[in-house]
């Protein structure tokens, strides 16, 4: 191995599934060889059983299908106000030095925090969830977009004003083209962030869901629920940050690996 020399694609889907191969062989020695215990861990063949119950008896798919209508909404709610206001940031410095003290303030505080308040404003429905995952990553959306713009090359911005740009021309025609495959991996990345936001709405006050699932199976001591609730978090998660990845790939070929 040499320091970031790239391996080849056959080798990196191998690697990658080597390692989980090796995950699902120690947790099968550690749970069926009786080195933990079943009520604290379930073995992987359990989980299977378990997850197989989920769908077949209570209904699973339509708390999976409530998690992922949460999670897209929330995050699309936050991206729908949270680019704009970024790029307003990162392109003009008085928007920036405005908003950028509360922004950078508000990022810290955890989003589980403001459920109480929520709950109280909004009652324990669809939109509680949703405004928690939205601060949840609307500030990260907001910060992080803000940065990737007002970092533009300043040459850019010289040759375009020397060419006879206005101040418009210079953030439609410079700051967004260059910004552009950056913010879409950011929304990439948060996307990521919304997903552990929305198990946090859903553990409480909530009647649908994988959260929801989750904290039933844990009063019963169902470990394999569980565990199930976890990986198909895990799975849906991949299978999105795949397709948003590609999708950048397409829009932005010259610019994202």
């Amino acid at each position: 191995m040499k320091p970031l020399v790239p391996v080849s694609r056959a080798r990196k889907i191998a690697l990658g599934v080597a390692f989980f191969v090796v995950f699902v062989a120690a947790w099968s020695v550690a749970t069926l060889g009786g080195f933990v215990s079943k009520t604290f861990l379930a073995d992987p063949m359990t989980m299977i059983s378990e997850g197989v119950t989920l769908f077949a008896q209570h209904g699973f798919a339509k708390d999976v299908a409530m998690t992922v209508w949460r999670v897209i909404g929330g995050f699309i709610l936050a991206a729908v106000v949270g680019v704009p206001l970024g790029i307003a940031m990162g392109a003009y410095k008085p928007i920036e030095a405005f908003f950028e003290p509360f922004v950078s303030f508000a990022r810290y505080l955890p989003a589980s925090a403001f459920i109480p308040l929520l709950i109280l404003w909004a009652g324990i429905g669809e939109t509680q969830k949703l405004l928690v995952i939205f601060i949840g990553v609307f500030f990260q959306i907001v910060l992080m977009i803000a940065v990737t713009v007002g970092s533009t090359r300043r040459d850019l911005v010289e040759a375009a004003y020397t060419l006879g740009a206005g101040p418009s021309g210079i953030v439609r025609r410079v700051l967004l083209p260059n910004a552009a495959p950056q913010i879409a991996e950011t929304l990439r990345l948060v996307l990521g962030w919304a997903w552990t936001y929305v198990i946090v709405a859903e553990l409480i006050g909530a009647s649908s869901g994988i959260g929801h699932m989750i904290t039933d199976s844990q009063a019963l001591l169902n470990t394999g629920q569980i565990i199930f609730g976890i990986i198909v978090i895990g799975v849906i998660g991949l299978i999105s940050d795949f397709a948003f990845k590609w999708a950048n790939q397409r829009r932005y070929p010259w610019s994202l690996a």
